[in-house]
């Protein structure tokens, strides 16, 4: 009988995966960070609009396609650079997507459009164990953002990363609630999507191990949640967290996990008593309200709303990077028992958010658990 043939340099380099994640506060190893560069105004569409203000929404009608103000990117680039120079500093790796023109229009059969930006990772991409799943987005500015970290993801793969895309939407009509209002208090819930097919971005979830949680919003419906649940198998247990936000749109502001055990919930969105029950043994930690002169200047220039205080990183159990601008966060956080460090990126907001929207983890040193 013939002696094997010796493995590939290929077979060797994909012995152990470069990438994996299990929750959001294992030791944080490697990160994919946004860009600036090329950010442009979204095009025009209901579900952009139902999540700015009106004044905002109809000013984009004649800004869309257009570059972002160079004074908007340059102080944010400031302070995204002195970020990613931490990370660096708390010797992690940093990896970027590639820069990209978004003016360039594109189009399907069924519609065009030009791009976004991608300076969130988060929302395009989820990391669950060391599988990547590109997800299926609502925003059609935002259906080939995730060609932009396909050479990272090549290299991924190749060195043993799991890699997977969620079945790419149509978004036609079909998707999107004709004639939609945003509900005022008292309302009845309701979204802009319909359950015509899956879509959902990634940071509607957050990940505790055998445990996601989601919330249900105007880029994440109900189909899209359980497209993930049948894909990630009965291995995984996926919970809904019922907001009240009546402009809903990513779990980061919203839930927040900090540490096995213990959550930071938003007052305004969250009623604790409705919590899904896994949750009852958990230490739930109530957010301080945003600095004022933030809520402020959020509420001028970004579609995040005024809960950017939430949207912190865990650099492990203890550590947890917070913009520096929200004291009584910080001050919070040292009351609990964390380690907070501060970091300036008040002016990512226009963008799409913080320091979590901003980070992709790639890897954090430890394995699948259950903490439920």
């Amino acid at each position: 009988m013939p002696e094997p043939s010796p493995p590939t340099t290929d077979a060797m380099e994909i012995s152990a995966s470069p990438v994996g994640s299990h929750n959001e506060w294992d030791p944080l190893e490697e990160v994919i960070v946004g860009r600036l560069e090329g950010a442009t105004i979204p095009s025009h569409h209901p579900v952009v609009a139902c999540n700015i203000p009106p004044w905002a929404a109809r000013l984009q009608g004649f800004a869309a396609g257009f570059r972002y103000p160079r004074f908007l990117i340059e102080q944010a680039q400031q302070e995204l650079d002195q970020f990613i120079a931490l990370l660096e500093s708390l010797g992690i790796t940093v990896r970027r997507p590639d820069a990209v023109d978004f003016r360039q229009r594109f189009r399907t059969p069924d519609w065009s459009s030009h791009g976004f930006c991608n300076t969130c990772p988060r929302d395009s991409l989820l990391v669950v164990g060391d599988e990547i799943i590109e997800t299926p987005m609502a925003w059609p500015c935002r259906y080939f953002e995730t060609h932009s970290y396909r050479p990272v993801l090549k290299e991924y793969f190749r060195r043993g990363a799991r890699w997977t895309a969620a079945p790419r939407p149509q978004l036609t009509d079909e998707l999107f609630e004709a004639d939609f209002r945003t509900p005022t208090a008292g309302e009845p819930m309701r979204y802009v999507l319909t359950e015509y097919e899956p879509v959902f971005d990634a940071a509607d979830f957050v990940r505790a191990g055998r445990d996601l949680f989601v919330t249900r919003s105007n880029v994440t419906n109900r189909m899209g949640i359980e497209w993930l649940r049948r894909h990630l198998g009965p291995a995984y247990r996926v919970h809904e967290i019922e907001s009240r936000c009546r402009t809903p749109m990513h779990i980061d502001t919203t839930f927040v996990l900090l540490a096995p055990g213990k959550a930071m919930v938003n007052p305004e969105y969250i009623d604790v008593d409705r919590l899904p029950d896994v949750l009852n043994s958990w230490d739930i930690l109530i957010a301080p309200e945003p600095d004022p002169i933030n809520e402020r200047l959020l509420n001028i220039t970004s579609m995040c709303g005024k809960w950017l205080n939430m949207n912190t990183l865990m650099i492990d159990e203890k550590r947890v990077i917070v913009e520096r601008h929200h004291t009584n966060t910080l001050r919070a956080l040292e009351k609990w028992g964390f380690e907070p460090i501060p970091c300036d990126l008040l002016h990512y907001a226009p963008f799409g958010g913080s320091f979590h929207c901003a980070t992709l983890d790639i890897r954090r040193r430890g394995g699948l658990e259950s903490y439920v």
